[in-house]
């Protein structure tokens, strides 16, 4: 969890971008991170350790808890 995370930041750091949350306040972020990566982590389907195939579904799992990942320019 804690690699993924800091792998996330690291994708996230060398793009320009941030998750934000039109409602949520960005401290709420982790907690949402880390409650999709523990869901994404019960998929079977998941758990053969590809780790760009649970980022991607860990993203999803965000934007559709309102989540979006945006650019530092916009």
């Amino acid at each position: 969890m804690v690699a993924a995370m800091a792998g996330l930041a690291v994708l996230t750091a060398c793009g320009g971008s941030s998750w934000v949350h039109p409602n949520k306040p960005q401290d709420a972020f982790t907690e949402d991170y880390n409650r999709c990566e523990q869901d994404v982590l019960k998929d079977p389907k998941l758990q053969q350790g590809n780790r760009y195939l649970l980022l991607q579904a860990t993203e999803r799992c965000m934007m559709k808890r309102g989540w979006m990942l945006k650019s530092e320019q916009e």
